[in-house]
């Protein structure tokens, strides 16, 4: 399957499955999603359950929040995560907080799904990734996806959630094809890892469309590496990279978010801090600069790490045992 209609196919798996599951947002009936990750959903389940709304992300998120407060489960699609920035107030302030304000008597089983990241030209408003608009929020789950399989199990790992969760969908990856095994046995709570290829020289935990940048780094490097697949930020397996890197030593991190506030300062900070006797060299981050997503083709390809800078990176902390300058900190860069 491509990784959209893995997409589709697990939100369908959980439709058939629970009848509380309704899907609503823009173009997602008629025309199957922008993205076609909600094709032949409406013809399936009908326009009840499946609905086009309005552009008014205020109104249908907050249709989400009363809908699941009152015993459905809504997935809403967002077209791209900024135009989240006009509902945050429903998002935050009000689905995460319904659990803990009511004493626990409420619950808020609702998924937001929204497209994010660079690749493809949409220009600095519409190629952000924006995870750390929700990870510092309590209340809110946050997982992000890496690829078919990955879309497939951690949707319906979120919609069985009895949280609010946001689900990010880099949409360089909609086309990515690959085997998706379908059916309940693989799924599991949110806040698991997945590991990627094994090493014993470096750990590498990268999220969304940077874990297959990182897995290409790796083939053929001279070197090995344990890359690890967070794919939630709240709650991140903790134990998971804290076990990897005991094991090797050392911490990268590849991120596609800037530099400053990116997700791996988490990671790193908490690294640091309860497994600091494990290190052998300094954790690095491999990042994009803090400038807004460039719209030319060029200038994007280079905003985003590739696999050959990741190589690079990795292997001059290995040689050196010092953390590399990132290229935009060179003349030559």
């Amino acid at each position: 399957m491509r990784m959209n209609q893995a997409i589709a196919a697990a939100l369908a798996d959980e439709m058939t499955a629970d009848p509380t599951v309704v899907v609503f947002g823009e173009d997602v009936a008629v025309a199957g999603g922008i993205f076609k990750a909600t094709e032949g959903l409406q013809e399936k389940f009908g326009e009840r359950r499946v609905r086009d709304t309005p552009i008014s992300e205020m109104g249908f998120i907050g249709a989400a929040v009363g809908a699941a407060a009152t015993g459905l489960r809504p997935v809403a699609e967002i077209m791209f995560v900024e135009f989240l920035g006009v509902a945050l107030d429903e998002l935050v302030t009000e689905a995460a907080k319904f659990h803990y304000l009511s004493g626990g008597r409420l619950r808020v089983p609702m998924v937001v799904r929204a497209s994010v990241g660079a690749g493809l030209g949409f220009g600095g408003q519409h190629s952000q990734t924006l995870e750390h608009w929700f990870t510092a929020t309590p209340g809110l789950k946050v997982a992000v996806v890496s690829g078919p399989q990955s879309a497939y199990d951690l949707t319906r790992a979120a919609i069985r959630d009895d949280n609010p969760v946001v689900v990010l969908e880099p949409r360089a990856l909609y086309a990515q094809r690959g085997e998706v095994e379908r059916g309940d046995q693989r799924l599991g709570p949110l806040g698991k890892l997945r590991k990627v290829r094994s090493g014993d020289d470096v750990t590498i935990v990268a999220l969304g469309q940077m874990v297959g940048v990182a897995n290409e780094a790796a083939e053929n490097a001279g070197w090995t590496a344990d890359i690890l697949d967070l794919q939630t930020l709240v709650p991140w397996d903790r134990e998971g990279v804290l076990g990897s890197v005991a094991q090797t030593g050392r911490l990268v991190l590849v991120e596609e978010s800037p530099l400053t506030g990116g997700w791996g300062t988490e990671v790193a900070s908490w690294v640091a801090s309860e497994g600091f006797k494990h290190l052998t060299a300094p954790i690095v981050r491999i990042t994009c600069p803090d400038v807004p997503v460039p719209y030319g083709k060029e200038l994007e390809q280079r905003f985003l790490p590739s696999a050959e800078y990741v190589h690079e990176q990795v292997s001059e902390l290995l040689k050196t045992g010092e953390r590399p300058r990132s290229w935009w900190e060179t003349r030559e860069g």
